[in-house]
Parts: structure tokens; sequence; C-alpha cells
């Protein structure tokens, strides 16, 4: 069995910074800004054609003047990361994804460990990523630049919630710069109001004078007089995309009148249409008006699309003449139309027919480079929903293995529901457990079961009703319920063993792990070790016979039958290190309950300090996979171990950890009942950090203080997160740097921190 994991499907283009254009105009005035600004967040904010991307890219380029003492460091003396962003762009592991691997790409200060954290399943990217990329840019001794262009085409708020978690703990020698046609629905106001702000806008953006003379000089090919520059200026309003249709007008017709060009022109069509693209060569009208719905081309793309020869050819020309295509690399293999010309492209009258077959086309060559995410989404924005469906149905393996769960399930969301079939439904069903929205989970599996039918089939499965209610068993029911686990697994055993077929092995270990999780581990056990022999005939993952060791462990440790214990340690821990090694962060999910079998096989042999080490990392992994059971069975069993090395205040602090998460999580009961159990063996105190230093290390956020007062209330988290319009994820991040900075361990304990100090 292979622990192996394939490459995430990035594309490495989105992630370089875009080449200077060849005769550029410098703006000193505004990159002297961007380099002397020492606030943690910029903004360049303006409507298409005011030259955001340039300015930036120009900036982020250049080698720049060193910064004034205690001001951060210019981009030449910066890491400098670059994304950017499309509609594909709008779920929140992507766009950590690429942010993390910018930052990886652009610094050898920032290590693996953040990207590996986020590729955890079903993990949040504000449960550990980005925490751990805050400690290693606090560490760092570089300054790093993240720059994120076009952000304006990203809606989901949980992206948003993330940046500004992100900019609220960023160090003074970090920095986020946003690119954007509108303002980012993110707090500045607050912001600004605190000087924590940088903005540049599109009264700023505009050209002077003689940086338009020198635009449409260089563009033009021709040297303008003042009278005529001053000319051109008054016609543009110094809008750059107006000064470059003024040049490229001048460049075929260098007569002296001209049109009126402006940034809030509305008969920008009929301009484009009487002036730019007749100037054009056909091939290259044709090209760029054909591939004007593909977001990114390429020559072979083109080719493909179009059904056409020679367009890298086309390309290539059109950016030596500086026509309105931007190169997105430095090899100048991709290219973007300019967002301005695009738009108006896009509006041209086309028939659907034509666009629908280029957007296939491009679906067909991506899926042949291995790029099955970008052939779905051209699918789909074809109209061709039956075509996505089949392509999702047929490749969930291929995000499954990539750690694209999230992805895959957008895809899948943005289907008409009578394309979904069973087998879909299921897939998206897991890919919501896998990849962070539990809240999906119950609406696939309803869905699976309305269009089961006599003749349903399900892969590897002989009853597709079986394999429903099996995912139900697993995924479709908190961990507080495992009575109805049970029933549901033992309705899809019968399902599957009906007229006498053997029992399918996935649904004998569903009924073991739902037969440990509601207590019953007498019965459980004989399930799971029959189970865990077979592990190798290939039909589950790595990450699957993992899962079931842990739970085998737990059930064997329950009944004390350590001698057990210690076999399936012997081949689950060297297969648990395999997979850690492999998959880092990410195997937070399936080796977590190994890890804690682990630590508490060590202390039944009276190992404290070996069993403290391992149960400390246990907790972190289950911190990093999400789970809450997972979480407090491992802080049960620190607090044994920490009270074996003497440390009674540490054991407190971990049953106080324990005890607010049973209280907000739906937990496994008997976990909850072990809880009870070591409550009375060990007592709970108040950790009293806060009152003895007598005051703060560090000052509380505006955010913090907000969830703060929450505190003192009855509300639990979740409403809390919905009160201040934040997801659950968001509040427990908060909760962490809240809970640090007071120096507690619990919800009670902070708001009674809070009270002596004045806070509340």
């Amino acid at each position: 069995m292979s622990a192996n994991r394939p490459a995430s499907p990035l594309l490495t283009v989105k992630q370089v910074i875009p080449p200077v254009r060849a005769g550029a105009v410098p703006r000193e005035r505004l990159a002297g800004r961007l380099r002397e600004a020492a606030t943690p967040f910029t903004v360049v904010v303006a409507p298409a054609g005011w030259g955001k991307t340039s300015l930036l890219s120009s900036w982020a380029s250049s080698p720049g003047q060193p910064s004034s003492p205690g001001q951060p460091s210019s981009p030449g003396d910066s890491r400098v990361a670059w994304v950017s962003l499309d509609a594909g762009d709008d779920e929140p592991t992507r766009f950590w994804s690429y942010v993390l691997t910018a930052l990886c790409r652009a610094s050898d200060e920032i290590s693996p460990a953040a990207l590996d954290a986020l590729a955890a399943t079903g993990a949040d990217p504000l449960d550990l990523a980005l925490p751990i990329l805050l400690n290693e840019l606090a560490t760092s001794s570089a300054s790093h630049v993240l720059v994120l262009d076009d952000y304006h085409v990203l809606t989901d708020p949980r992206i948003h919630e993330g940046v500004e978690f992100l900019v609220s703990y960023l160090p003074p020698s970090a920095r986020v710069v946003v690119a954007a046609r509108s303002d980012p629905p993110l707090p500045l106001a607050r912001m600004r109001a605190r000087g924590e702000l940088t903005e540049v806008r599109a009264a700023d953006l505009r050209f002077t004078v003689d940086e338009a003379a020198a635009l449409v000089s260089a563009v033009a090919g021709t040297t303008l007089d003042g009278e005529a520059a001053a000319g051109v200026w008054e016609r543009t309003e110094g809008w750059a995309a107006g000064l470059q249709l003024a040049a490229l007008a001048l460049r075929s017709d260098p007569g002296p009148a001209r049109p009126r060009v402006r940034g809030d022109d509305r008969h920008l069509l009929d301009y484009f249409t009487a002036e730019v693209l007749p100037a054009l060569a056909p091939e290259q009208r044709d090209l760029l008006r054909r591939a004007a719905p593909l977001d990114r081309i390429s020559g072979p793309l083109c080719d493909a699309a179009l059904q056409v020869t020679g367009s890298a050819d086309v390309l290539d020309a059109l950016d030596r003449a500086d026509l309105f295509v931007v190169p997105l690399d430095a090899d100048r293999t991709w290219y973007r139309c300019h967002h301005l010309l695009r738009d108006v492209l896009l509006r041209e009258p086309r028939t659907e027919t034509g666009a629908r077959e280029i957007l296939c086309r491009a679906a067909a060559w991506f899926e042949e480079h291995g790029r099955i995410d970008d052939a779905a989404r051209h699918l789909l924005r074809a109209g061709e929903a039956e075509a996505a469906a089949a392509l999702l149905e047929t490749s969930e393996t291929w995000f499954f293995d990539r750690g694209a769960a999230a992805t895959y399930l957008r895809l899948g969301e943005e289907l008409p529901e009578p394309q979904v079939g069973p087998q879909l439904a299921l897939s998206l069903a897991y890919a919501a457990a896998t990849g962070g929205r539990p809240d999906r989970i119950t609406h696939w599996l309803d869905r699976c079961d309305e269009h089961i039918a006599p003749d349903t089939v399900i892969r590897g499965w002989r009853s597709a009703r079986g394999a429903s209610l099996v995912m139900r068993a697993t995924i479709g029911t908190p961990d507080s319920d495992p009575a109805r686990s049970v029933a549901l697994a033992r309705a899809a055993l019968a399902a599957e063993t009906e007229a006498g077929r053997p029992g399918h092995r996935t649904g004998l270990a569903a009924l073991g792990s739902a037969l440990v999780r509601d207590g019953r581990f007498d019965e459980a056990v004989g399930m799971l070790q029959d189970s865990w022999r077979q592990r190798d005939r290939g039909e589950w993952s790595a990450g699957v016979s993992l899962q079931l060791a842990g739970r085998l462990g737990i059930g064997l440790l329950e009944l004390g039958r350590d001698p057990d214990v210690d076999r399936l340690l012997a081949g689950a821990v060297p297969f648990a290190d395999e997979v850690e090694r492999e998959w880092g962060a990410a195997a937070a999910p399936v080796v977590t309950m190994i890890r804690v079998v682990e630590g508490r096989r060590r202390y039944r042999r009276a190992d404290a300090a070996g069993a403290r080490r391992l149960l400390v990392r246990a907790v972190m992994l289950a911190e990093v996979g999400n789970r809450a059971t997972g979480l407090a069975l491992a802080l049960l069993f620190l607090a044994d171990a920490e009270l074996a090395c003497g440390d009674r205040a540490a054991a407190r602090a971990a049953l106080a950890r324990a005890r607010d998460l049973v209280d907000e999580e739906p937990v496994i009961p008997f976990v909850a009942d072990r809880l009870r159990q070591a409550e009375e063996r060990i007592g709970r105190v108040a950790v009293r950090a806060a009152s003895r230093s007598g005051g703060l290390a560090e000052e509380l956020t505006d955010r913090e203080m907000s969830i703060l007062r929450a505190l003192a209330g009855t509300a639990t988290q979740r409403e809390i997160g919905a009160g201040l319009f934040l997801s659950i994820n968001t509040v427990k991040a908060y909760n962490r740097s809240l809970y640090r900075k007071l120096g507690v361990g619990s919800r009670q304990d902070a708001v009674h921190a809070a009270r002596r100090l004045g806070l509340i």
C-alpha cells in the first residue's frame, strides 16, 4: 500500500510576477508611495484599464531603494509573492493553496509546513495553516510582500475572513497588497483610522501630462510636442487604457483629430470596433475575437480551441507590438487579453454555438494535458452540464488524491441538480466531508437517495442503497449520535448481504467503527481486526486503513487488551510514519487516532515523559485535522500524562480545553463520560497567568475584543460567529490568539481574566 500523493493541481503561471513591458513608463511618484508605505495593508483600487497590474508588476520587479529606518524593505529587498486571481480561485482551500505556494516559491524562509497543513483533509485554513505562516513570517530575517491581483473576482466570505485574520497578525516585516476594481470587503475604515492602510486609487493612477506623453510616444513610435501631449492627455483624462488607445490610433493615423476616449466612456465597443480592431492584421483580429471566452490563452491552447495553427506566432506578434495581450510568464508562453478589451469583445454579437464549441475544445485540451479541474470548469462555462457531470463522476480520485476535495465540491455545486446522479452525489457528499463543508453532506446524501432506482449501480457495491447508508453512517451522522450510526451501518450490511451475498468489507468496517463510537467495544474489535488484517488487498486507501487502525486501537485500549494494542501498533506505527513523511501535515486526519493510541500505551507502560511527548503531538495533529472527538480524547490522555509528570497545572489546563470542546462540539458520548471522570479525579481551576502579569503582553485587536465581550454571555461560539457575521472556524482562530494573549486555556478563564484586567 503506497502513501504517495500526486502533486497539487496549481498553475505556476499564476504565481509569477507578470513581466514588465518593454518601454513601460516609469511612475516613480507611485512606486515611491508603495515603496515607502509602512502599513501592513495596501489597496490599489480602480476600474479596468487604469494600470493597476502594470504599476504593481513594475514596482515588484524593480530593484527599488532601501527604505528608511523602521520602515519595511522595498520590493527589491523583500521576498515578493504574486498571485493572479481568477473566478476559479473563489474557494478558500484553492485560494490559500495559491498564496502559500507563491510564498514558498518566493522565499526560502517560508517552509511547506503551512501548505501541508492546508492539505489536511477537512481542515480550515485558519485552524493551523495561517498560524504556521504567521509564525514563520514573524521569525524570518527577511521582509515579505504578498500581492493579490484581481481580488475583486473573489466573493466567498471565508476567504475575506482569512485575509483579514492574516493582516491582523502580520509582523512588521510583512505586507499584503491587493489590486481590485472595487474596495475589498475588509474593514478598510477601521484600518484607515488606525493608520494601517495605504491607498492608491483611480485619481492617483491618472497619468500626468509628462507620463502621458512618454507612454503615447513609446506606443505610437513618435515623439509628441507639448501641445500634442496636452491634447492627448485632455482627451483621455490621463486614463491608461485610453492613452494606449490614442497611441494606437496615432500609430495608424498621425492626424491631429482623434475621438475623445475616457475611462467612463459608454461607447468603447464602437471605438474598438471602429478604431482598434480594423488596424490589426486579420489573423490577430480573428484570434482575439474568437479566444475572448478563454481566461488564459497560449499558442497550443488556441490552436486546439480555435482549430487553427500558428497561434503562438500571432500572440508573440501582438505582444511585441504591445497590442492588448498581457504576458503572464517570463517565457511568454501564457497570456491574457487585456481586461478592458476582453470585456468589450465579450459584448460583441457572437453565436452561442461558436463560443460553446471553443470552450468545449478548450476543455478537451485541458483534460488531455492533465488539468481535470480546468477541463470541468470550461465545460460548465460552455453550458455542457451533462459532460461536466460525467467528467466529475469519473475523476473524483484525481481531485481527492491531490487534496482538492473543496475544488471538486465547488465544481459539483455549479451543476444543475438534475445532472447529479447517485454516484456523483455520493462523491460530492464525501467531498463536503473532507473539504470543510459538513453543512452540505446531508444535502448530497439526500440527493443520492432520491434518485436510487432498482438498477442503480455504485462502483464497488452490489447495493446502491447499502453504499448510501454506509456514507450516512460514517460521514452523515454526528459523533454525538453513535446509536444512529450503528443502525445505519447495520441496515447497509443487510442491504448488501441480501439474498445470501457476502458482506461488503467496507460495510463491516463501517459497522465496527460505529460500534466503537457507541462504546460497544466487545462487538467492534472482532470486525475491525478482520478488516485490519485484510488491509493489503488494495480496496482501501492508506488514509482509510490508518483511520480503521486508530478506531481498533481505541477499542482495544478500552478493553484493556494491551498485548493486542502492541501488535496493532507494530504494524500501524511504521505505516503512519511513512504517510506523515509523504503527506506532511495533510496526514493529520488519518494518523491522529493512532498517535493517541500510541501515546496512551506509552502512559500505561509508566513512561509518562514519552507519553506526554507523543500526546502533545497528537493534540497538534487533532487540531490540524479538525476532529473534535480526537482532540478531546488526546487532551484527556495528555492530562493524565501531565499529572504523572508532576505538572498539575498543565493537567488542569488540558482538561479545561477538553471541557470547552465537549461543551461546544458534538463528540462521542463515551469521551464525554471519560472527561467527567477525569475532572473528578484531577480537578479544574482557572489559570491565573493574566492576573499574575498584571496586564497584557500584546494589545487585543478589535475582532478579539468583540469576541471577548461575546464570550461573557451564554451564546455558543457558533452563535457568536453568526452575530458577528463570521464563520465558526474564524471565531475559533481568534479565540486561540485571544487565549494566548490572556494566558488562559478556556472560555471561562478568559472571561475571568478579562474582568480582572478591566477589559469587560
